[in-house]
């Protein structure tokens, strides 16, 4: 295989590049939860455009949704084969994108890509149509070429990876022999500004909403009542002091290195401040390094509570508003390897292994024993007001996704 070549071809689509931002930005494939209609008419576009390229081998894999006007979302998935099937190859990107919030904040409308030098403006750009295009420019390169990856290549583009993924991979983990235990699952949906950093494990994850009980009465006279805010406020303390004691291992392939627990929201109680209220309801967020069991921290948790209930007489009900956790992949699978390998072949890149305190659809994944990381060259304005993508970037990361499939 001519890794050059590839190089080569893959760095003269920068109009490419261009075009196919255009065209992804100006459908916008909002989720209902947003407003939107899902991601057909994006989605739609995107498989034109490829059998444009004559791409033809291209299936659907659609969720259910009554919500949206199709009834369903689509997962369009596009197979290269390669000289061995013996795995695959996946390249997981998204087509949704989150709403473009205040237009106040944009310089140019945001569902039409705009070009300035390096950087391409509009909503999605970056997240997630940067790896969506990184990893076609690679499979066009091949094919241009009349060249056949050393591997077969899947490209999914997945729905609904913005609000909870129920109908992209989530629905996709539930489709019997879809995926198979040697493949290779590449996420190209998050990273750094150098591209050196690959994602192989997440803290978990753990919202919990607790509300306390106790009686209502009159700000001069807190002896007839029991205020529940004072104990409220007692708990979140305890709660983040003793887990943050107990649970106190370290990590530093995570920034920050340990687990942390963090009282977040609180609702508003009474109206006055002279009444002592019957009522408190305050949220925490909680990141807890993997190789932390859970179980041990739910635990804890029930001990805290019974301990703050009998020291203020309130009752207190607690319950997860979100709750998710994965394994790490293992750092010498063979999708870390390939890729640090193709980082170092392609642009001299000496690869770093991280891991996040966010969550990614890679916890769907790694649930199921799947090896999968999440990498990409980004400048990182996913959600921001002028989001954009850097052409270089897209270009290095098509480049780095075609010397993977070589090797």
């Amino acid at each position: 295989m001519d890794i050059q070549a590839l190089k080569n071809k893959v760095a003269e689509y920068k109009d490419i590049v261009i075009e196919l931002e255009t065209l992804l930005t100006s459908n916008p494939a909002l989720a209902p939860e947003n407003g939107g209609d899902g991601e057909w008419e994006k989605c739609l576009a995107l498989e034109a455009w490829l059998k444009n390229k004559g791409f033809d081998n291209i299936e659907f894999f659609n969720a259910p949704d009554e919500r949206v006007s199709r009834k369903n979302r689509p997962n369009m998935c596009l197979t290269v084969p390669g000289e061995s099937d013996d795995y695959n190859i996946w390249i997981m990107s998204h087509l949704d994108v989150v709403p473009a919030g205040d237009l106040s904040l944009w310089h140019s409308d945001p569902w039409k890509a705009r070009v300035d030098g390096d950087k391409i403006y509009g909503r999605g750009t970056e997240d997630d149509q940067q790896g969506l295009v990184a990893g076609i420019l690679a499979v066009l390169a091949y094919k241009e070429l009349g060249l056949k990856p050393a591997h077969t290549i899947k490209l999914m583009f997945c729905a609904d990876e913005e609000v909870g993924s129920t109908y992209g991979i989530q629905y996709l983990c539930k489709l019997p022999g879809l995926f198979k235990k040697e493949d290779l699952f590449i996420i190209p949906d998050g990273g750094d500004k150098l591209g050196q950093t690959i994602e192989i494990a997440e803290k978990n994850i753990a919202w919990v909403e607790f509300t306390l009980t106790g009686k209502q009465c009159h700000g001069s006279r807190p002896d007839e009542g029991c205020n529940a805010c004072l104990a409220g406020s007692d708990l979140a303390l305890t709660l983040h002091n003793e887990l943050t004691a107990k649970f106190n291992q370290r990590d530093t392939m995570f920034e920050p290195a340990c687990s942390t627990f963090e009282p977040t929201m609180r609702k508003a109680n009474v109206d006055g401040v002279n009444i002592i209220p019957g009522s408190d309801v305050f949220c925490m967020d909680m990141r807890v390094l993997p190789s932390i069991n859970m179980d041990d921290v739910t635990a804890t948790i029930e001990q805290i509570c019974n301990s703050i209930k009998q020291k203020y007489g309130v009752a207190i009900e607690h319950k997860f508003l979100q709750f998710a956790h994965s394994p790490a992949t293992d750092k010498n699978a063979p999708v870390v390897e390939k890729l640090k390998a193709a980082l170092k072949t392609a642009h001299s890149i000496d690869a770093q292994l991280i891991g996040i305190g966010g969550g990614t659809v890679a916890a769907e994944l790694r649930n199921l024993g799947f090896s999968c990381v999440v990498w990409g060259t980004l400048d990182e304005c996913c959600h921001m007001p002028d989001e954009y993508a850097l052409i270089s970037n897209i270009i290095k990361d098509g480049q780095t996704l075609a010397v993977l499939a070589a090797l």
